[in-house]
């Protein structure tokens, strides 16, 4: 009796999940659009003024602050992608069990969806990632030589 509650409570508690885990997959899929954006007036406008200004504490915290930002976008947005993908597979899963395709391609769907944008905000995030550490890196050796 206490296993059948708990299981249930289980997946009332995942069903709840699959809602905000979309909401937070647009967030960061936005968030990492946002991020491409500052980083096109990062390279071409902040950095440059700030090696001319020869402010190298300031390009340093700046630097880290928005790679810290391009990782964590890199980190959070396919653990909501594998989410996504988890949640609706099993009623999908239990529907195929009673024969309602219709639940199960419904499920597969959102499954495939959720995984595609997790990755495409996480591959975003991991390139901006890895540009900002060049180009702060770069930088901060113009300002030591």
């Amino acid at each position: 009796m206490l296993y059948g509650f708990s299981l249930e409570l289980m997946h009332l508690i995942t069903s709840w999940l699959l809602q905000p885990v979309v909401w937070g997959l647009l967030f960061f899929t936005g968030l990492s659009l946002y991020e491409s954006g500052i980083a096109v007036a990062e390279r071409f406008s902040v950095i440059p003024a700030l090696v001319k200004a020869n402010q190298k504490q300031q390009l340093i915290e700046q630097g880290k602050k928005r790679i810290e930002r391009a990782d964590f976008i890199t980190r959070i947005a396919p653990m909501l992608g594998l989410m996504g993908t988890l949640i609706p597979l099993g009623p999908g899963l239990s529907a195929l069990g009673s024969g309602d395709i219709s639940i199960l391609t419904t499920a597969m769907t959102v499954a495939f969806d959720t995984t595609i944008i997790g990755l495409l905000a996480g591959v975003i995030g991991f390139v901006l990632g890895r540009m900002r550490r060049r180009w702060y890196d770069n930088a901060i050796q113009r300002l030591t030589d």
